[in-house]
């Protein structure tokens, strides 16, 4: 496991694009795997703002996102597939054919999420995954207990996520609270990991990942297992941390390698 820090929010979302850019470069139609909420927006942001400067191009990409809430319509404006659309798809030289978001309004959920999985695989897997972390340490919609190993499936929401995102959703308004989500094996089998953390409500989730032991009550600690994942922080979500200096110093020393990043 990797760990950059750096000391803006803005700095972790360029450092992603930068990781971005380069699969892109390495890989034109490379697979890609994206993740919703608020800390991806800025790395979006900066994404189409490459795109737009004419330095980096999606035209041959593919893309998989990891979540969905069971429930909502596409079109529903808190869908994950409205929000990817409105934050990233249309603004790319993407191919809106080749951008997938599970079915939150399968009549069958159970044989969306297998369908899911199976279109994975088909597209020969995931290069590079963006994750981000719940406070309680969740990636995807896996929430703590789910288990290590598991695929894409219905998962029900804790209390505190919903909470969390209750603030999305009108008063009265339907929230669900099941998703459709890619299992943590699924996430593990991506070549390379991307997983950005900002801000102090992430700390302790940041640290459990990081200098916690590798269990469920976790579901990003199993990162510590990925032969390739990276995990790019603000000095906030660092806080909590034991090991800072320690994990600068190893940062410092990579990049005399040739050809890091």
């Amino acid at each position: 496991m990797k760990i950059v820090i750096l000391d803006t929010p803005e700095q972790v979302a360029s450092y992603g694009a930068d990781r971005f850019a380069d699969q892109l470069r390495h890989k034109p139609g490379s697979i890609l795997g994206l993740a919703t909420g608020s800390t991806p927006i800025a790395l979006y942001e900066e994404l189409i703002s490459r795109v737009q400067r004419g330095v980096l191009s999606f035209a041959l990409a593919s893309t998989f996102n990891l979540d969905e809430y069971l429930g909502l319509e596409s079109t529903h404006p808190q869908s994950y597939r409205y929000f990817m659309n409105e934050h990233l798809f249309r603004h790319l030289d993407i191919d809106l054919a080749n951008t997938a978001v599970p079915d939150g309004a399968a009549r069958d959920p159970m044989v969306a999420c297998e369908a899911y999985e199976h279109a994975i695989q088909q597209a020969g897997g995931i290069d590079l995954q963006l994750l981000g972390i719940g406070r309680n340490g969740h990636i995807g919609f896996n929430e703590p207990s789910s288990s290590l190993a598991s695929r894409t499936r219905v998962k029900t929401l804790t209390p505190d996520t919903v909470k969390a995102n209750q603030r999305f959703f009108d008063e009265g308004e339907f929230q669900p609270h099941l998703s459709l989500t890619m299992g943590i094996g699924t996430i593990m089998e991506a070549r390379h990991i991307l997983l950005l953390a900002t801000g102090e409500s992430k700390a302790m989730a940041v640290r459990a990942t990081v200098e916690g032991p590798l269990a469920a009550r976790c579901p990003a600690s199993i990162l510590q297992m990925h032969p390739s994942a990276t995990l790019v922080l603000d000095r906030a979500a660092a806080s909590q941390l034991d090991d800072v200096a320690f994990y600068q110093y190893i940062e410092q020393e990579n990049q005399r390698l040739p050809g890091s990043r």
